[in-house]
C-alpha cells in the first residue's frame, strides 16, 4: 500500500508465483550454445582463410594463410581501403553494430537492452571481419566470434521464454565458448565472460557458462584438433632469479597498457574531427594501413604465425621492434577508423614483440642476466591486454593455458597486477568501457558480496513501531499527525492493532488523505479502512529478500512479525532502515579505527 493508491489490498506473492531461475533448462541451452560457438568458431577462421586467399594470391582456399607473402606489390596499398569500403557500406546499410572489436558491444547489450542482439549482427559480423582480415586488416578474429557467439546465446534467449537474467547468462555463455573455442582455452574462456559479462559470480551463471565452455572446446577439438592457436616450447622462466627483471617489465606494460588505450581513442577522436561521411573512414584507415604493409608486409592479416615466432624466439632484436611499432600503429589506425576487427590477437602481437624486445635488450645490457625472450613475450602479452581491459585474472589464465607449464604461474601473476595496478591508476575506464562511458554507460567490474545479503532484518528494524488502536478514529490520528507527535513525525505509515495487541493493518498518510475526501469528518474507525492483506517480513530473513517483498509489491514499508505468531509485531523495516544496512557497508570501507600502536600513543 502506498501513497494515493493506498486503498487497494496488497497481498504478498506466494511462492509459487515467483520466477526463479532456470539452472537445469539454462545449462541445457549453453551446452548447445557452446557447440554452436565452436562451429562459428571454425567457419569465421575458414571464411577467413578463403578471402585471404582469394583477394592476396588468387587462389580459391580456405586454409588459414599469413598474408605477408603476397606478390601483389604496390597494389596491397589499396586492398585494405577496399575492404574499408565494404565495412562502411555494411555498417550503413546493415548495421552499426559490426563496427568495433565486438566486446564492447556485448557488454551494452547486456547493460542497456536487457542482453537483446539483433539477428542482424550475428550474420555481419563475423561476414565483416572476415572481409576487413581477408584484406589485410591487422586483427584477430577472437573479438568478433566472441560477439558472435553472444549473438547467438541472445538469440536463443529471446526465441524462447525467459527472464533478463538467463538471457543474460545465455549470451555470456555464447561468448565465454567463442573465445573458449579460438584459442583452445576453457579456463580463461570462463573467466573473461564472467569478468566482462556476467558482472557477476554465481552458480546460476557460473554452471552453464562452464558447460558451455567445455563443449565448445570439445568441439574445436573435433573440427580443428588439439593443438594450441599458439605452439610455444619448453620456455625458462627464471623464477625466483629474474623476478626482479619481471617487477620492470610489470611497470612497462602497465604504462604500455594505458598508453594503447589512450591511443586508440585519440585517433578514433581525430577520424570524429574528418570533415567526410562516416561511410569512408573504414575506407582511409585501409589506405595508411596498406601503405605500412607495403613496407612491413608482416602488419597484415591475424599473425598468430608472428606471435608464435616471437613466443618461440625465432627474431631479431630489430625485427621485433618494427613488429611492436608499426602493429601497434596499422592497429591504431585501421581500427580507429570505425572498421570491423577483433583487439585481442594484434595487442598479443605488440606486447609479446615488446616482451621479447625486453629481455634481448637486458640481456645485452647484462651479459650474465640470461633471460628468455619467449617468456618475457609470454607474460607481457598476457599483461598488456589483461590491464588495458581490466580483465588481469582471466588473462593470467589465458597465458597458462597457452604454454600448460606452471612455471609460468609465478612471473605472470607479479608481472600482470604490477600492469594492473598501474593502469588502474592512470584510466578511469578500460580499454573496453572507454567507448561505453562516452555514451554515458557506466560498467561496474569490481565484484562484492552483497550487504544487503549480510545484513538480517532484525539487526536494522525499528524496535518500537508506530501503532495505533484498530478502534482510534481517523480524525484522532490526522489530528495527531498534524501536531508532530514524535511517534509520528518521521514516519509516513501507523501498523495497526487491535485490543489484544494483534497486527491488524497498516494504514499510510496518503491512504488518509484520500479517505478525509471521502469522509471529511473522519469519523470512521482504522480499522475498518485500513489496508489488512499485509506484506510482511521476519526478524530472521536477510534485507535482500525485504526488498524483494518491498519491490514486487509496490510498498514502501513492512511490519515485521514473528513467523511462528504471524499476528505478533516486533518491528518495522522503512526504507530508511534499508539504507541504514547500506551505511554498515559505507563505514567498513571508509571510516579509519585506531589501531592498537596509535591508541597506545
Amino acid at each position: 500500500m502506498e501513497s494515493a493508491s493506498g486503498l487497494n489490498r496488497h497481498v504478498e506473492l506466494p511462492a509459487s508465483h515467483a520466477v526463479n531461475f532456470r539452472l537445469g533448462w539454462i545449462s541445457l541451452l549453453a551446452s548447445g550454445i557452446g557447440i554452436a560457438a565452436g562451429l562459428i568458431a571454425y567457419l569465421l577462421l575458414k571464411l577467413i582463410g578463403l578471402f585471404t586467399n582469394l583477394f592476396f594470391f588468387h587462389r580459391l582456399s580456405a586454409e588459414f594463410t599469413s598474408p605477408m607473402t603476397h606478390h601483389l606489390g604496390a597494389w596491397v596499398i589499396l586492398l585494405p581501403a577496399a575492404g574499408g569500403i565494404v565495412i562502411g557500406f555494411m555498417a550503413k546499410y546493415g548495421t552499426s553494430k559490426i563496427k568495433g572489436h565486438g566486446i564492447p558491444e556485448a557488454m551494452e547489450a547486456v547493460l542497456t537492452s536487457r542482453s537483446r542482439i539483433h539477428p542482424k549482427v550475428a550474420i555481419l559480423k563475423p561476414l565483416s571481419v572476415a572481409v576487413a582480415i581477408g584484406t589485410g586488416g591487422p586483427f584477430g578474429a577472437e573479438g568478433p566470434i566472441i560477439q558472435t557467439g553472444g549473438a547467438v546465446g541472445s538469440l536463443v534467449g529471446q526465441l524462447l521464454h525467459m527472464t533478463a537474467a538467463e538471457r543474460k547468462v545465455l549470451l555470456a555463455c555464447g561468448a565465454g565458448a567463442g573465445m573458449s573455442a579460438t584459442f583452445n582455452t576453457p579456463i580463461a574462456g570462463v573467466i573473461l565472460a564472467i569478468e566482462l559479462l556476467l558482472f557477476e559470480f554465481r552458480s546460476r551463471s557460473f554452471i552453464p557458462l562452464v558447460v558451455a565452455s567445455t563443449l565448445a572446446t570439445a568441439t574445436r577439438f573435433v573440427v580443428m584438433g588439439r593443438s594450441a592457436m599458439f605452439e610455444i616450447g619448453n620456455v625458462d622462466f627464471g623464477v625466483p632469479s629474474n623476478l626482479l627483471y619481471y617487477l620492470l617489465l610489470g611497470v612497462i606494460c602497465g604504462f604500455a597498457a594505458v598508453g594503447f588505450s589512450r591511443a586508440l581513442y585519440w585517433v578514433e577522436d581525430r577520424f570524429e574531427q574528418l570533415p567526410i561521411a562516416e561511410f569512408w573512414w573504414p575506407a582511409i584507415g585501409g589506405l595508411a594501413l596498406g601503405t605500412i604493409g607495403f613496407f612491413m608486409p608482416r602488419v597484415l592479416g591475424v599473425g598468430y604465425d608472428t606471435i608464435s615466432g616471437i613466443l618461440n624466439d625465432k627474431f631479431t632484436l630489430g625485427l621485433l621492434l618494427g613488429i611492436m611499432v608499426f602493429k601497434a600503429l596499422a592497429l591504431l589506425v585501421s581500427l580507429g577508423s570505425g572498421t570491423s576487427g577483433g583487439l585481442l590477437a594484434p595487442m598479443f602481437m605488440t606486447s609479446a614483440a615488446m616482451g621479447a624486445a625486453f629481455a634481448m635488450g637486458l640481456n645485452y645490457l647484462i651479459p650474465g642476466a640470461h633471460l628468455a625472450p619467449g617468456a618475457f613475450a609470454l607474460v607481457a602479452m598476457g599483461a598488456v591486454f589483461g590491464a588495458a581491459a581490466n580483465a588481469t585474472f582471466a588473462f593470467i589464465i589465458f597465458a597458462f593455458e597457452i604454454t600448460r607449464d606452471y612455471n609460468s604461474v609465478l612471473p605472470l601473476m607479479l608481472v600482470s597486477v604490477i600492469a594492473s595496478g598501474i593502469a588502474r591508476r592512470f584510466m578511469k575506464h578500460s580499454i573496453m568501457t572507454e567507448k561505453l562511458a562516452r555514451r554515458g554507460l557506466h560498467v561496474h567490474q569490481d565484484y562484492e558480496i552483497d550487504v544487503f545479503q549480510q545484513v538480517l532484518v532484525g539487526d536494522v528494524m525499528i524496535k518500537d513501531p508506530p501503532t495505533v488502536s484498530s478502534e482510534m478514529k481517523l480524525a484522532e490520528l490526522a489530528d495527531r499527525i498534524a501536531r508532530s507527535e514524535p511517534q509520528f513525525h518521521q514516519h509516513q505509515a501507523a501498523l495497526v492493532l487491535d485490543k489484544a495487541d494483534r497486527l491488524v493493518g497498516i494504514i499510510t498518510r496518503g491512504d488518509m488523505i484520500e479517505l478525509l475526501k471521502e469522509n471529511p469528518a473522519g469519523d470512521v474507525m482504522i480499522g475498518d479502512v485500513c489496508s489488512a492483506n499485509l506484506v510482511v517480513t521476519y526478524p530472521d530473513e536477510n534485507v535482500s529478500d525485504a526488498m524483494t517483498k518491498l519491490l514486487t509489491n509496490a510498498v514502501g514499508r513492512l511490519p515485521v512479525v514473528r513467523r511462528e505468531t504471524p499476528h505478533a509485531l516486533v518491528g518495522y523495516l522503512g526504507r530508511a532502515e534499508v539504507m541504514a544496512a547500506r551505511s554498515r557497508r559505507h563505514e567498513e570501507e571508509h571510516v579509519r579505527e585506531p589501531g592498537w600502536l596509535s591508541r597506545t600513543a
